[in-house]
């Protein structure tokens, strides 16, 4: 009950407010949805990764355990999805939007503080959510992007837009300048500081703008198949995997936790930028935050089984 209280209070109610927030904001004023999106692909997100990756210190050891169970996880969810999407028989613009919502989930704003809730601060179970974090910043930009214009684009169009976003600059920047010690100026590390603060607030206002801007035409079988992927089967597939590889304590109890948040707001704005179901994305990302509370706490509670 601890575990509830403290997830609702702290992660589910203040995304909620800040979602509220963005729809009434849009009720108001009607907001331009891509310039905030294109605001959270160009300076935000970017940001934020910088920085959380400058400031890490990560072993070569928990770097390679944590990307051997990254690839496999991601490896055996894809082929779930893949079997959902031929029985469901989806056009090619809801195939991508539906993988989107499965494999991308919130390994920031969501999967960071309760990582520091449940290892209480650990520094070593943060290193492991880092580097979970690193890529899913990574596919959203790269694989996702190819996703939602698969159907639509030539690869040559497609490739310039992944080669444009700064996100896939800024992971081997942050590395190298942590790896060789590279002092940044603080003129210049102060203003990355200002724009990182403001990722989560405007990620979620983007959200919220996209829900106020919806004509709610309900999806609800496809966002529940969504929400049943991530929020069951993916932290399923995590306790499998870690099981497969040997890994325990901690670092076993970190992987599984990190794959058990909810849909990451990337899906959204993938969708919106590009135009790809955005209303069912939007769908997918709020319900599957909601519904967290309960699927996150069960996880945590099975998490003491793990040896």
């Amino acid at each position: 009950m601890t575990y509830f209280l403290h997830i609702l209070l702290h992660n589910i109610i203040p995304l909620s407010v800040l979602i509220a927030i963005g729809a009434l904001l849009y009720g108001f004023f009607k907001l331009d949805l891509r310039t905030l999106s294109k605001l959270n692909f160009y300076l935000f997100s970017p940001a934020i990764i910088f920085k959380m990756l400058y400031e890490s210190e990560i072993s070569l050891a928990v770097l390679g355990q944590a990307l051997l169970f990254f690839a496999l996880f991601m490896a055996l969810l894809y082929l779930l999805v893949e079997v959902v999407l031929r029985i469901r028989r989806y056009s090619r613009g809801m195939k991508g939007a539906m993988r989107n919502s499965v494999l991308f989930y919130n390994s920031a704003n969501y999967a960071i503080p309760l990582n520091q809730l449940v290892f209480v601060g650990d520094p070593f179970t943060m290193s492991v959510q880092i580097v979970i974090m690193m890529m899913q910043s990574l596919l959203p930009n790269t694989y996702g992007i190819y996703s939602v214009n698969a159907h639509k684009a030539d690869r040559k169009d497609t490739m310039k837009r992944i080669l444009s976003l700064p996100v896939i600059y800024v992971i081997p920047l942050g590395f190298l300048l942590r790896g060789f010690h590279v002092p940044i100026p603080e003129p210049i590390y102060q203003p990355i500081s200002y724009v990182a603060d403001a990722f989560i607030a405007t990620a979620l206002l983007t959200l919220g703008v996209q829900l106020g801007s919806m004509k709610w035409q309900l999806k609800l079988s496809d966002v529940a198949i969504s929400n049943v992927l991530r929020l069951l089967a993916g932290p399923a597939l995590g306790f499998a995997v870690v099981w497969m590889l040997g890994f325990h304590g901690p670092l076993a109890q970190a992987l599984v936790l990190s794959c058990s948040v909810p849909t990451s707001l990337s899906s959204v704005l993938l969708a919106v930028e590009f135009d790809s179901e955005p209303e069912f994305a939007s769908q997918a990302v709020f319900s599957s935050t909601v519904f967290s509370t309960f699927t996150v706490t069960l996880v945590i509670y099975l998490l003491q089984y793990l040896p």
